[in-house]
């Protein structure tokens, strides 16, 4: 049994699938399994012990028509795979139209409407209902196929060379580490800077033994250096300075994660780790950290959820500009409470 999977992108969305090729690799302990992802998130699946091989998807390259080929000589090594399932859980025109490319026996993907992808598929799996997660609605496609569902899976395996850079480096067993992730791709995903910076001041006066890693991509690099300057000997700022690997690896030894809804927010809810989710124009019931909905704080607006990167209330990013440091801060007391931290 040949299969591909397709789920390019984000980190989030790579994380939330990765449960249908565990439970695939489960049922089907022979089945080489490939995988379609854009090739700046390969290093979260290369030597993946599930996976048979990886089928890079360049976004930014195959943008430029002088690079085209190398589009048609994917496909090509893709129909040589001469594949059994192929299974889109991106839903998108453009990973439906690869997925019909491909040429496999059948072709099952989520029936996502809002860019007809459908059509290129033997099988469309609607989503149960409009609140159904994310990770459920993958899932549905291996009911489809009777493939059996259940949580009896290691959904992100330790890398140990990584995880013992990374314990050198934090110096794990010295005191607890609690992650801050204060960026997000939307620009109206951010809780506010100067909140972070409370909820550190704050955390740092009541916990005197907790130390703070602080992490993000380049980009959140200004976030971080403002938020480290609260507490300088206590915090460690890693924007910009992790690897993908590395990142799983630090929130996997934390002892809690406080995060806005980004990548490393799911990362945390696949490593079971306490996670307080700070949630603005998105609907945590869909997409918030699996098994722990209850720990995503929001304000409800007229206007929410939103689901678009651009804010257009009359008071522009309130849903989160009211999420107050000391309600955080609360919510963290009682999640910690009985873990005796």
């Amino acid at each position: 049994m040949k299969i591909l999977i397709l789920k390019p992108s984000s980190l989030g969305d790579v994380i939330q699938a990765l449960p249908v090729l565990r439970l695939l690799k489960q049922h089907l302990p022979k089945s080489e399994v490939h995988w379609w992802i854009s090739s700046e998130l390969v290093p979260l699946l290369e030597n993946d012990p599930d996976l048979t091989g990886i089928f890079r998807f360049e976004r930014q390259r195959w943008s430029s028509p002088a690079n085209w080929l190398e589009i048609l000589e994917s496909i090509q090594k893709m129909r040589a795979c001469r594949f059994d399932w192929v299974l889109d859980l991106q839903g998108l025109f453009r990973s439906g139209f690869f997925a019909w490319m491909a040429r496999g026996e059948l072709t099952v993907g989520v029936d996502d409407p809002r860019e007809g992808a459908h059509g290129f598929y033997d099988l469309a799996v609607a989503r149960p209902s409009s609140h159904t997660h994310a990770v459920d609605w993958y899932l549905e496609i291996l009911r489809v196929l009777e493939v059996p569902v259940h949580q009896n899976f290691t959904w992100l395996p330790e890398h140990p060379e990584v995880a013992a850079v990374v314990e050198q480096k934090s110096h794990a067993a010295s005191a607890p580490w609690v992650i801050i992730n204060p960026g997000a791709r939307w620009p109206n995903k951010h809780w506010p800077a100067e909140h972070f910076v409370e909820l550190v001041r704050e955390l740092s006066n009541r916990h005197r033994d907790f130390r703070f890693a602080i992490l993000g991509s380049q980009n959140d690099m200004a976030l971080g250096s403002t938020i480290a300057q609260t507490s300088p000997t206590r915090c460690l700022d890693l924007t910009g300075k992790t690897s993908l690997r590395e990142m799983i690896e630090w929130i996997r030894l934390s002892a809690l994660v406080v995060t806005n809804d980004t990548g490393p927010m799911h990362v945390a809810a696949a490593l079971e780790k306490p996670v307080v989710a700070l949630f603005g124009p998105t609907d945590p019931q869909r997409t918030g950290p699996y098994h722990q909905l209850d720990h995503a704080l929001r304000v409800s607006l007229p206007c929410s959820p939103f689901m678009k990167p651009i804010c257009t209330y009359f008071q522009p990013m309130e849903c989160l500009h009211a999420i107050r440091h000391a309600a955080v801060i609360g919510f963290i007391q009682r999640t910690l409470g009985g873990r005796g931290l």
